[in-house]
């Protein structure tokens, strides 16, 4: 018989937007991600979803650009980011009632608008290297610029020129009750979106940000607070590897915190890629004895819980046993 846990599962931009951005094709690549990961629920784990939104932000951001005037101000980068923690949350509590329904799940679905309060001086703020939005050219970035010296553009891999943003680390949770709460009323939580809404605490009033939160790092700080189990990071390869996309190529089906310490020290996991993973798994892992973490893709969820996919990882110290 399975072993019930609490799991944070961290989901990547494949399980909603597979290149067509129409509303319809991201619902219809939602349903598909819900069937998968309704056999988490019918095992009756506890489950809380994150995801990304790297591509829907960047579309509302472009929209809001291109409609900015007097009569429809463009709105802020913190509210976007709101904006579409909504919608996803929206299509996903869509997906999963009609999947619960077909499998006969008496089982609510509830999206809560998350805020993550990061500290206004995180250095990231005096060096914005995040980019969003719409690519621009060298002469529209200036005339920008004209008009707002405080933002920050960089040229983008010869595509144009984006604007950049501070990427803080999150300090705290501040839906992490509400969402505990739910999580004991037997509900599937949506939160955390895109990393969550980046607000400061300034002259005792919560302020939203201009800055995008990693959404592993945000997962993994609504792990620690909800006090998860199982930290689950979906992604678009089936396990970690050394190495990665080399003939030398090196798939790890385990590794202990201390592994992952090595590996990073030694440059193997790329930034803004599989490095924000690993370094949102180990502190996870760290963060309470017993506690694991698995990267996996999401077509191999119930494989990796087994342990015959993905990564798993823990800590040295602790005795290892299958989570099934």
């Amino acid at each position: 018989m399975m072993n019930t846990s609490r799991i944070v599962v961290a989901l990547g931009g494949n399980a909603i937007q597979s290149g067509d951005a129409t509303a319809a094709s991201q619902q219809k690549a939602l349903k598909s991600t819900a069937k998968q990961l309704t056999s988490l629920v019918e095992a009756g784990h506890e489950v809380v979803l994150s995801h990304g939104n790297g591509p829907q932000v960047g579309n509302v951001l472009i929209q809001q650009a291109e409609a900015d005037s007097l009569a429809t101000p463009a709105m802020p980068l913190d509210t976007c980011g709101a904006m579409t923690q909504g919608m996803i949350g929206y299509w996903m509590q869509n997906a999963f009632t009609d999947v619960f329904f077909e499998r006969n799940i008496n089982k609510g679905v509830v999206t809560v608008v998350t805020r993550v309060l990061v500290d206004e001086k995180d250095p990231s703020f005096q060096n914005p290297t995040k980019p969003i939005g719409p690519f621009y050219t060298e002469e529209e970035v200036i005339a920008r610029q004209a008009s707002d010296p405080d933002a920050h553009y960089k040229e983008d891999a010869g595509r144009g020129w984006r604007r950049a943003v501070a990427s803080p680390r999150p300090k705290a949770v501040l839906e992490a009750s509400a969402i505990q709460e739910l999580l004991s009323a037997g509900e599937l939580v949506i939160s955390g979106g895109g990393g969550g809404v980046p607000v400061i605490l300034k002259n005792g009033r919560l302020q939203g940000v201009e800055a995008v939160i990693d959404k592993d790092f945000a997962s993994e700080m609504i792990a620690e607070m909800v006090d998860a189990d199982i930290l689950m990071i979906l992604t678009a390869v089936d396990q970690v590897s050394l190495n990665f996309n080399s003939p030398d190529e090196i798939k790890l089906k385990e590794m202990t915190i201390q592994d992952c310490e090595d590996y990073i020290n030694n440059g193997h996991f790329a930034p803004g890629s599989m490095l924000p993973k690993i370094e949102a798994a180990t502190a996870f892992v760290r963060s309470k004895p017993g506690r694991k973490a698995i990267i996996a893709s999401l077509h191999d969820i119930d494989l990796a819980l087994q342990g015959h996919s993905g990564t798993l990882i823990y800590d040295a110290k602790d005795v290892v046993t299958p989570i099934r």
